[in-house]
């Protein structure tokens, strides 16, 4: 059975400053843990493979869920310590990827050429292209062979305006998500600040915040079921 590919960031600081960043845990543990639990694998790829630093604020807003799939040895070693590199990955082995948040990944996932085959590639095959929260800056710049935005034309979510005022970093994230999607001629959807929400626009799936993995999960699985 195919499996999904579930990206990680490696950025250690906010670009610019001495302040810690990196993958927010429970955006990658909740998703991966709802996946395996229907039965499919996951894999775990970075930019530049190896390890992946955690965001410490992550660690602030864990649940005994969260703790005890960070606690394995699997994805400690897989996901946190030996990351695949893009050129290791073969986009026939999956069904879909997934771009997990934490705000690092706003400089590294969305001038990735490498990532962003892979996800075309995924698309191409029939799979779904997903992401949660500043994931979305994974899909910013994906582009089909015409040229043209993957979604452009698409209903998008992703951390909003109104969460990056609230977590305080409005001041030094590179660009907000609404206006980043909006001007790749996406439609960017959002709910209340800090509630669950996913929505699916053709194979584009996409979460608006830490809270919303599991509802990513649970639409991709509702598809490939």
């Amino acid at each position: 059975m195919k499996k999904v590919l579930i990206v990680l960031t490696n950025v250690t600081r906010y670009q610019g400053t001495n302040d810690p960043t990196g993958l927010w845990l429970g955006e990658a543990t909740e998703f991966a843990e709802t996946i395996q639990e229907a039965g499919i694998g996951v894999d775990y790829v970075s930019p530049k493979g190896g390890f992946v630093p955690l965001d410490p604020r992550s660690m602030k807003y864990t649940n005994e869920s969260i703790m005890k799939f960070y606690e394995t040895a699997d994805f400690q070693k897989r996901a946190l310590t030996n990351s695949l590199r893009p050129n290791e990955i073969n986009p026939d082995d999956y069904l879909a990827i997934y771009y997990t948040g934490g705000h690092g990944v706003m400089w590294d996932f969305p001038n990735d050429r490498s990532l962003q085959q892979i996800a075309l590639s995924i698309y191409d095959n029939g799979g779904y292209v997903t992401s949660v929260c500043h994931g979305v800056a994974g899909l910013l710049n994906i582009k089909d062979d015409a040229g043209r935005y993957l979604i452009a034309g698409k209903s998008i979510t992703g951390f909003t305006t109104a969460e990056e005022i609230i977590a305080g970093k409005k001041s030094v994230v590179p660009f907000l998500n609404k206006q980043a999607v909006e001007k790749r001629g996406g439609k960017f959807k959002k709910k209340r600040a800090y509630k669950e929400y996913a929505i699916q626009d053709d194979r584009l799936i996409t979460g608006q915040n830490p809270f919303s993995p599991r509802a990513v999960a649970r639409l991709l699985l509702e598809n490939v079921r």
